[in-house]
């Protein structure tokens, strides 16, 4: 759903990602509820009635940023993912980290805007705009997950869901980490040199794929299994 209306799209493409940069500025900037029309315009240089023809409201407009950013971070993760076909999955989870840092690096206010969605509850659809990003980062490494289940490249005795999350929530952590100081926890990953971050990306991916795969010969069926001990029964006990 683009939530801006024809008046918008009618504009050179120049003008329409000008106003897009300026509201992803001053949204990741000042959050929703700081964010004003009032601002953007006089940035922008255009009459404030022209924000109300092309998106209706500023929650138009924020859904708009909201959804058009979403479409950037989708965009990415597709080239990533065709670009490392050909590698395992933990060489494609080393490679999805290092490029969400590059993503980070090259469009900042972006992460900015999903962290301020985070922590500020007053963002109209907030819970539904959270579902979409975590359903979209689900569905990526599901499909990973799902390639590298068909090569035989992960243990078969736990769930993709399972699998998804932990990879979801470990990614995610060490985006923010490198994004945002207050997420660093004094780890020093926050904005690292680049070997540092090859570095914390190659000791993630070994602590997933010790979890995610089996050495060989170590997974037992239970029918290996070997019988415990019997217990003694009553009579055992009696002289």
């Amino acid at each position: 759903m683009s939530h801006a209306r024809a008046t918008f799209h009618r504009l050179s493409r120049a003008k329409q990602n000008r106003i897009l940069r300026v509201a992803i500025e001053e949204f990741s900037e000042r959050g929703y509820r700081g964010a004003t029309i009032d601002a953007m315009v006089q940035r922008l240089g255009i009459a404030k009635g022209s924000m109300y023809q092309y998106f209706g409201s500023k929650k138009g407009l924020f859904l708009f940023v909201f959804h058009r950013t979403v479409e950037m971070v989708r965009a990415h993760l597709k080239e990533v993912k065709a670009r490392t076909s050909d590698q395992d999955l933990f060489e494609r989870i080393r490679q999805s980290l290092l490029s969400g840092v590059a993503f980070i690096q090259s469009r900042p206010r972006i992460f900015t805007l999903y962290a301020k969605l985070l922590h500020e509850e007053s963002v109209p659809f907030r819970e539904e705009l959270l579902r979409t990003i975590r359903g979209h980062a689900v569905h990526y490494l599901m499909s990973l997950l799902q390639e590298a289940k068909e090569k035989g490249e992960i243990r078969k005795d736990m769930t993709l869901e399972a699998m998804a999350f932990v990879l979801d929530a470990v990614m995610d952590r060490f985006l923010q980490a490198y994004a945002l100081p207050h997420m660093d926890g004094d780890l020093g990953l926050h904005r690292a040199s680049p070997e540092e971050v090859a570095r914390w990306a190659g000791e993630i991916v070994e602590l997933v794929r010790s979890g995610m795969t089996e050495p060989p010969g170590s997974m037992k069926s239970p029918n290996d299994l070997p019988t415990p001990p019997l217990a003694r029964t009553a009579d055992s006990h009696v002289p």
